[in-house]
């Protein structure tokens, strides 16, 4: 299987990959975007804030902009993917843009490859398709997307289903499959139509994953992998050695690439740091206790009254937030990079507004000392 998933990518280009340090900071820096929605906001004002936070990261040189498959949830704004994508491909220029991730089990293969496709042709050699196997909300949901409730099958046929995506992206099924005839479009088949002229590129495919799994699978496979760290450091590290250790070179790769998902607020003043990151806290115990909304205010969070069981949660999700003055944020994320070896950072700030996550973004970058804005 794994000279199958990378037939067709010889031409890949490491840059495709592999991000560029900038400033003092010890690795390529990115962004992961939700789209969150808090209270007294609408959808409409976080897709705005999404706007404006792509356009802040290309300006001060963070390397790419994902945003990621969630559903069922008032407080993400991210159920479409491909469609934030391509407006936010029509408001930027240069910065990669790409799902952090799509999920692949609630979507047929055939359709991913398209939208991808389509995008890669809005914003050619800008794209990344980053794959997950996890339904990115609960399982009343999934069986809603999926129409079926055998959620596992899904799951379990992730190495197949990415092989087929693989085949309609590079548009290489072999004589007698019954998909021979079938092409993404746009894609490689339009190159072989008469007078037909095909963009070189197609985007780089990504594995997700918060467990050993798709560590192992992206190792096996070679190809780029990324971890959920935001939300599952306990297991950060040992998927990280799994993806090391599995890994065989590919055309994709020569050796492992691995960025990991971190929590990160930087504010002006420690304090509002430690409020904006006590509602998020909030926001997540009433997701996993069934009860997701929009993002609580710092005020009704500091107003809140935890119980025990909360408050140890509140206590155990923070430490994983990297959170604070600038200064301490950097250093935070250097001691990130320096416990897990992880070749790139992709920052998510999780606040109520827009305007907090936007200013933590100019923060860490001035910390790093990255360009002033355009």
């Amino acid at each position: 299987m794994a000279a199958d998933q990378t037939r067709g990518e010889a031409a890949r280009t490491p840059d495709e990959i592999r991000g560029e340090a900038r400033g003092t900071a010890p690795v390529p820096l990115s962004v992961l975007d939700l789209v969150t929605v808090g209270a007294g906001y609408t959808a409409g004002d976080a897709l705005r804030t999404s706007v404006a936070l792509a356009r802040l990261a290309e300006a001060r040189g963070f390397h790419r902009y994902w945003v990621a498959e969630h559903h069922s949830m008032p407080g993400v704004a991210s159920s479409s993917p491909a469609v934030i994508l391509a407006h936010l491909a029509a408001h930027t220029d240069r910065i990669r843009l790409g799902s952090g991730g799509v999920m692949l089990p609630n979507h047929a293969p055939l359709v991913i490859a398209e939208q991808f496709g389509t995008l890669e042709a809005m914003a050619p050699g800008r794209i990344d398709l980053g794959l997950g196997r996890a339904p990115g909300t609960d399982g009343a949901t999934a069986a809603a997307l999926r129409r079926t409730d055998r959620l596992n099958e899904g799951a379990d046929d992730f190495p197949q289903q990415l092989a087929e995506l693989t085949r309609f992206l590079d548009d290489d099924f072999p004589d007698g499959h019954p998909y021979r005839r079938i092409h993404a479009v746009p894609g490689p088949v339009q190159a072989t139509s008469p007078g037909g002229v095909q963009s070189p590129h197609r985007p780089p495919i990504w594995l997700l994953g918060s467990s050993g799994f798709s560590a192992r699978l992206a190792g096996l496979l070679g190809l780029p992998f990324a971890f959920a760290h935001h939300f599952s450091a306990q297991n950060t590290i040992p998927a990280l050695d799994l993806y090391r250790e599995s890994f065989k070179p590919s055309a994709v790769l020569d050796e492992p690439y691995a960025l990991i998902g971190v929590a990160a607020l930087a504010t002006d003043d420690e304090r509002e740091a430690r409020r904006q990151v006590r509602a998020a806290a909030l926001n997540m115990i009433r997701l996993r206790t069934g009860r997701p909304g929009l993002v609580p205010t710092p005020e009704e969070a500091e107003a809140y009254q935890f119980n025990e069981l909360e408050r140890d949660f509140v206590d155990s999700w923070n430490a994983n937030v990297v959170h604070g003055t600038p200064d301490e944020v950097r250093a935070g994320l250097d001691d990130l990079h320096k416990r897990t070896g992880a070749d790139e950072l992709m920052i998510t700030a999780n606040a109520h507004g827009g305007e907090v996550r936007l200013r933590s973004y100019e923060l860490i970058a001035d910390a790093y000392g990255f360009g002033a804005s355009a």
